[in-house]
């Protein structure tokens, strides 16, 4: 009997990725381990190219390898895990992107700012009290006293 299936070369190019992808997948646990054939290649079933494209496109939305992987974890076995599900996780990821977002329009104010006041020279606007930058309210941030 011989054992049918995508070779990773086909699978990685029919989900976007390469191969080394496929094997790195395999290691962490997010791609179940495939069938081999009689010389040792790799044999995928179709399905792994939809869980390739679902981890790319979990990623693409925010969700690290480790919550995707929970995430494939909790769609596997539904009944039974206290384990947050897509909604529950989806929703503190558009948390996290909202204050991101929050961040990223403080600043492009800030560096919109500083190029209408014509700072060209961070040294010498550090020192001008009317400077755009707030550079003493950002050394308190960074502060880890």
């Amino acid at each position: 009997m011989t054992a049918t299936g995508l070779r990773s070369g086909d699978v990685a190019a029919m989900a976007g990725v390469n191969p080394q992808t496929l094997r790195y997948y395999e290691r962490r646990g997010l791609l179940a381990e495939p069938e081999r054939s009689n010389g040792g290649h790799r044999l995928y079933d179709e399905q792994a190219v939809t869980v390739l494209r679902v981890i790319k496109a979990a990623q693409r939305l925010g969700f690290t390898l480790e919550e995707v992987a929970e995430l494939l974890e909790v769609g596997r076995h539904r009944h039974g895990l206290a384990t947050p599900g897509l909604q529950e996780r989806a929703t503190a990821k558009i948390a996290e992107v909202d204050a991101r977002i929050a961040d990223l329009t403080a600043i492009r104010a800030t560096l919109t700012a500083a190029v209408a006041a014509g700072c060209d020279d961070l040294a010498a606007c550090a020192s001008i009290a009317c400077c755009p930058i707030p550079f003493t309210d950002m050394s308190k941030e960074t502060r880890h006293d």
